[in-house]
């Protein structure tokens, strides 16, 4: 059987889906399983995990790249697609393609190309978006394996790394803390910038740390201001990194701290100490699966969550949450 599994769009979509890609080649794994993924989200993945060949993806925004995709998945004879999206398009590409089996989550005006469909569950609670691929594999009537996800970094990816710290003059004797500003969902997601300058502060002061800021290039701006509230500047590696460096860094901290995006569950899964700043989103959805982490949420205000990109009122879920308080949270990993 060969078959190609839709990843999801974000990065933190795709490290909670991994445990689901791997009870998929557990039930049968003499399958030829590939991966179609965004380019930017495609070096998640290490050929020969659980997938054969990992097809890059572009955007599929007009109807130009959707057959442009269609195409290049019909070329590779595919007999089962599984869709990890929900979106139209995307069930759409695999029908175009000619892919006879085409499974996947009801909704969304899809389900005329779907030949083997599951509805979504809804309730309260909601569940947690690792078992949320997980029961996709459940409605189609396959086994899944107990959840635990993991992801590795190589030695060279280590070592490039500290060159890339020296460079910046750190101090290898110092706690390396990462500060991750930023968030793509939207504004609505990020702890406000003189926050985080008020937290470095603190960790410099009372534990020595060594701060680092990251983030793609469109956080830099986040990471100037930050640097530009402090006497001590940190290191900002913000849109200086791709993807396999930032998880070759993140390894590398003794504490990761964020804000509910991607590189939250990249940390996560290389196991390195989270303190995760929660704002319009519900943790019982997207918070770190496993321990070690912290959540820290302000979930008693009346509008929460929202959900919403941009905040059209006062961003008190994010406001009222002080750089006491996630320090606190953090400078119990730095004991």
């Amino acid at each position: 059987m060969k078959i190609v599994v839709r990843t999801p769009n974000w990065i933190g979509d795709v490290v909670l889906a991994l445990p689901m890609l791997e009870s998929l080649k557990a039930n049968d794994p003499e399958a030829n399983i590939w991966l179609a993924a965004g380019s930017w989200v495609k070096d998640i993945f290490s050929e020969g995990d659980f997938a054969s060949r990992i097809i890059p993806l572009g955007p599929m925004i007009q109807l130009r790249g959707l057959r442009r995709t269609s195409r290049t998945l019909r070329g590779h004879g595919f007999q089962r697609g599984i869709l990890l999206t929900n979106s139209f398009s995307s069930a759409f590409v695999f029908a175009l393609a000619g892919i006879p089996e085409r499974w996947g989550y009801r909704g969304d005006g899809r389900d005329f190309f779907l030949t083997r469909s599951v509805s979504r569950r809804g309730g309260d609670p909601p569940a947690h978006m690792v078992h949320h691929y997980l029961r996709l594999l459940e409605g189609l009537g396959l086994s899944v394996l107990p959840p635990e996800i993991r992801l590795a970094v190589t030695p060279q990816e280590k070592d490039s790394a500290h060159r890339s710290l020296a460079a910046l003059g750190a101090n290898p004797e110092r706690p390396l803390v990462i500060l991750n500003p930023g968030a793509a969902f939207g504004p609505a997601k990020r702890w406000p910038p003189p926050r985080f300058a008020e937290l470095a502060r603190l960790l410099e002061e009372r534990c020595g740390a060594q701060i680092v800021v990251t983030g793609s290039a469109d956080d830099v701006a986040l990471a100037d201001e930050i640097g530009a509230r402090l006497l001590q500047k940190p290191l900002s590696l913000a849109g200086k990194t791709s993807l396999r460096e930032l998880l070759g860094l993140i390894s590398l901290a003794s504490v990761f701290i964020t804000n509910d995006t991607g590189p939250m569950h990249l940390a996560n899964a290389l196991r390195v100490p989270v303190v995760a700043i929660f704002g319009p989103t519900d943790p019982r959805v997207t918070a770190p699966f496993h321990q070690p982490s912290s959540v820290v949420k302000k979930d008693s205000v009346a509008c929460w969550p929202c959900f919403y990109r941009k905040c059209p009122f006062d961003h008190r879920c994010l406001a009222q949450i002080s750089a006491e308080e996630v320090f606190r949270a953090a400078s119990a990993y730095l004991r």
